[in-house]
């Protein structure tokens, strides 16, 4: 099921890749390109991280080490999305996203070992609509 999933999410990223690629092409040339695709890589990576995060919390019992390895990942991403980009939106998304991570560790520092990580769900998909539009 998560295979399928993927390969939808890489079907539906490869369409608005495609699609801004034309569009923005058309308009703006390779640079905007360029960061409009980064920045859709970036977003999808970060929800491959998001997703590693629920599972985490899930199986924080048997590894509590997955937590941080999933937290560190989306940060890593976050940096890379935030250095490439001076969209305003993009980098509000990423700014909550940040928010919602801190949230979390905030969480574990404090003894919960599972956190609620839908914030950091809803701030990824909010940037993954954002890098898409």
């Amino acid at each position: 099921m998560a295979a399928s999933r993927r390969r939808g999410r890489i079907t539906a990223v490869a369409a608005v890749i495609a699609t801004a690629a034309l569009t923005t092409g058309l308009t703006t040339g390779c640079d905007a390109v360029n960061k409009a695709l980064d920045c859709v890589q970036t977003a999808d990576a970060i929800a491959d991280s998001v997703t590693d995060l629920q599972q985490a919390v899930e199986n924080a019992s048997n590894d509590p080490t997955q937590l941080d390895e999933a937290l560190a990942s989306i940060d890593k991403n976050l940096d890379k999305i935030g250095d490439k980009t001076d969209n305003a939106d993009v980098n509000k998304a990423v700014d909550d996203l940040n928010k919602a991570v801190a949230n979390v560790r905030t969480s574990i520092k404090n003894g919960d070992n599972t956190p609620n990580v839908s914030p950091v769900t809803d701030a990824a998909g909010e940037l993954t609509k954002v890098c898409t539009s």
